[in-house]
């Protein structure tokens, strides 16, 4: 690859994470992947057998999704999901789950 084209992917990759950073849904819509099983928002429905997420702890919800992350935590489909993201992207995961009310 030619240096010019090099300069201009660098700056194309930081441009996008800046725009990614100053989404102000960014972290909603990540979360939105877990309103199949525990409910929009993290209002889990009565009755359902799944945790509500909505105003847990954040810290909690970090150490669990870890947990699931690196396998210490059994479960059927949380490991899976828990490994398609970043630990950024579960720091927002966690933080918009606690915010809600």
């Amino acid at each position: 690859m030619k240096l010019p084209h090099l300069v201009a992917a660098l700056c194309l990759a930081v441009t996008a994470g800046g725009v990614a950073a100053q989404d102000p849904n960014l972290a909603r819509n990540l979360a939105a992947t877990c309103a199949n099983c525990h409910g929009t928002d993290g209002k889990a429905a009565a009755g359902a057998g799944m945790e509500a997420l909505a105003g847990a702890d954040k810290e909690k919800l970090l150490q669990k999704i870890r947990e699931f992350k690196s396998g210490v935590r059994p479960a059927t489909i949380m490991q899976q999901i828990a490994k398609g993201y970043t630990d950024a992207q579960l720091e927002l995961i966690a933080s918009y789950f606690a915010a809600q009310r």
